[in-house]
């Protein structure tokens, strides 16, 4: 862990008596990779985070809502979205002579804790699977392309379907079939 990344604290103020708190306020650039195929944070983007880090028997409590901006593409008509998130932190940073499981909670390195990987759990997490321009976006011509949102109206001559496009020729011969 490195003690001078951004979503690095230093807990070396926060006593290691029960009940000591601090409330934290700052902004770090977001971490590469925040997000998934579609929409995400883009790297060093400004995350702001409001903290509140409290001393426990275990280790160092920490709650509070991490925000930042969201940039993608709509999932429907390919349209380049951005929205906010708000994502609610709560992790327990055991100390690191505590006997806890890794699965059960987060270690502290010395008095450090790396908001890294909670930053990522939850904003991934809170991330839309499809994320849409509008609730209602109609998508794209499943004919040419075209947005349908920017062309209410659009439509094409009645066509015949390609699936059905080779029987078609057969409709349209003269001969009689021939039998051997």
């Amino acid at each position: 862990m490195d003690p001078r990344s951004p979503l690095v604290i230093d807990t070396h103020e926060l006593t290691r008596r029960a009940g000591s708190q601090r409330e934290v306020t700052f902004t770090a650039p977001a971490p590469a990779d925040l997000g998934i195929d579609v929409i995400g944070v883009p790297e060093g983007d400004p995350i702001q985070f409001d903290l509140r880090l409290e001393s426990v028997v275990e280790g160092v409590l920490v709650t509070g809502t991490a925000r930042g901006r969201l940039v993608g593409e709509c999932a429907r008509c390919l349209v380049d979205i951005e929205d906010e998130f708000l994502a609610d932190v709560q992790e327990l940073y055991v100390y690191p002579e505590s006997e806890a499981e890794p699965d059960e909670a987060s270690r502290m390195e010395g008095d450090l804790i790396d908001l890294e990987p909670v930053l990522r759990d939850q904003v991934v997490l809170a991330l839309p699977f499809q994320p849409l321009c509008t609730d209602d976006c109609p998508g794209l011509c499943p004919d040419c392309g075209a947005r349908l949102a920017d062309e209410p109206g659009h439509q094409h001559e009645d066509g015949v379907d390609p699936r059905w496009a080779a029987l078609g020729g057969l409709l349209q011969t003269d001969e009689p079939p021939q039998h051997n």
